[in-house]
């Protein structure tokens, strides 16, 4: 997909350049509607004046303030109560920080001790 982000230089589009960050899903499942008009949203927003190269300043108005105002705005848009940096950083952030540290954790101990996986044969192709 799309990864939007925001620096000093502005709202980037960018299709590579991504692949080692963690993902963090902030719609439901039964939001289907939702992640069909998500692209659309998320380019609406960031055409919007605060999110201008000038604007960007490192410790307040920064990717995180972007990715922030974003969910809050579909949370606005939905009727619903828009979340702090707190609350979206302990709902959404840390946990799926802890899962990706718990992961490269595994795949550390694994490399050093020379272990490596071997993916189980398909039950439905056995003789």
């Amino acid at each position: 997909g799309v990864v939007y982000h925001y620096n000093e230089e502005g709202i980037h589009r960018a299709h590579t350049g991504w692949e080692e960050c963690i993902s963090i899903p902030l719609v439901q499942p039964d939001m289907f509607w939702l992640l069909q008009q998500w692209d659309t949203l998320l380019e609406e927003f960031s055409v919007g004046e605060a999110w201008l190269p000038h604007r960007y300043e490192e410790h307040d108005h920064n990717c995180y303030t972007y990715a922030l105002a974003f969910v809050n705005s579909v949370l606005s848009a939905q009727g619903k109560r828009q979340m702090s940096k707190s609350e979206f950083t302990e709902k959404f952030v840390i946990p799926q920080t802890r899962r990706a540290s718990k992961y490269i954790t595994l795949h550390r101990e694994l490399t050093a001790k020379d272990f490596y996986v071997v993916p189980l044969p398909d039950p439905g192709k056995q003789c």
